[in-house]
């Protein structure tokens, strides 16, 4: 299994650099961030110190969105970045929650997602692509051999149809073994009925972990506090599928929309941060099936259950007050024993 650590873009830049160093040490393969340009600094900026303080640390977005940048930019910023450190980015895409929201806009739909894949790719090959209305377009200064995996992030039955269908890899932002397991069969069935090989989608899973040095109750406690953010994270995309297809659907499982019958609402000043008062409606139960919590025993448990199931990459959000403890804790116990 593959191991990412997930960071936000805060200030310093220098420091993103530096956890992104320590995890490449520890065992990490790759390393993501949030791409939301209001709330914190330009991602593709940081990437290129990233690459060129690491030697093989894999590095993209999780997740842009084909709003906030015309696609042949972002085209070009992902080739450019290959060009100069060797094919070492992962294009993460999605609809732009909050880099969409917090400017104003709507998230993007599903088949803006599906046109700017294709783009993004074509592009990032040295291939033609049409930016729309006819208009071709191709980098001439790509060399053989490139190239920018679209991982797509999805929740959605729209959504993870689509991403069997045409996504290099998806992304689940959450570990709740039942979920992963009935969207990970969605995406393959998906991949099947188009005529490809499941097994080239990329399973990548997505959660905040805590490692704690017991299981007593006041360290899961804490642990819990830690992460309570990332069940509110999750929730605006699950009132959106609510939104759109009701309380209880067939469409989506209850597992996933009965939590956020309390939310009352969400200010994306606290999006992605401990402490989020905007997440107490999140239960505890959520937290430890969305989650990885606890000694690292219960880490690994609960990573090979996701192996079991097709994941090829846990992604580790690292934002809570243990940052450094965590990449290490995984570095010399958890990510060992996994691979072992």
């Amino acid at each position: 299994m593959d191991f990412g650590l997930v960071l936000q873009t805060d200030p310093p830049a220098s420091r993103v650099v530096d956890l992104m160093k320590l995890a490449e040490g520890n065992g990490f393969s790759h390393g993501w961030t949030f791409d939301s340009a209001v709330l914190w600094q330009e991602p593709f900026v940081i990437y290129s110190q990233i690459l060129a303080n690491t030697t093989k640390l894999k590095v993209g977005p999780m997740v842009t969105n084909p709003g906030t940048r015309t696609w042949e930019v972002t085209a070009s910023t992902f080739a450019t970045l290959n060009d100069m450190f060797g094919n070492r980015t992962v294009c993460g895409i999605g609809r732009g929650d909050s880099a969409m929201r917090v400017a104003g806009r709507k998230p993007n739909t599903l088949a803006r997602i599906s046109e700017a894949m294709k783009v993004i790719r074509a592009l990032g090959r040295g291939e033609e692509a049409d930016l729309g209305g006819g208009t071709v377009v191709r980098f001439p200064w790509i060399k053989p051999g490139a190239e920018v995996p679209v991982w797509m992030a999805a929740y959605g039955p729209k959504a993870l149809k689509m991403t069997g269908e045409e996504a290099d890899g998806f992304i689940l932002q959450l570990a709740d073994l039942y979920l992963t397991e009935y969207m990970v069969k969605a995406v393959r069935d998906a991949a099947v009925a188009a005529g490809r090989d499941p097994s080239e989608v990329r399973i990548c899973v997505a959660a905040p972990a805590y490692v704690t040095a017991d299981d007593s109750p006041e360290a899961l406690a804490h642990a819990r506090e830690q992460c309570r953010w990332f069940g509110g994270m999750v929730g605006n995309h699950v009132a959106d599928l609510v939104g759109k297809y009701g309380a209880h659907s067939a469409a989506v499982p209850d597992e996933l929309t009965d939590y956020i019958k309390a939310r009352e609402g969400y200010d994306y000043s606290h999006h992605g941060r401990s402490g989020n008062p905007d997440t107490r409606f999140v239960p505890d139960e959520i937290v430890d099936r969305f989650c990885l919590i606890g000694p690292a025993e219960k880490h690994i448990e609960k990573l090979n259950a996701l192996r079991a199931l097709g994941v090829d990459q846990f992604a580790l959000y690292d934002m809570h007050d243990a940052q450094e403890a965590v990449i290490d804790a995984y570095g010399t116990r958890v990510i060992p024993a996994v691979n072992a």
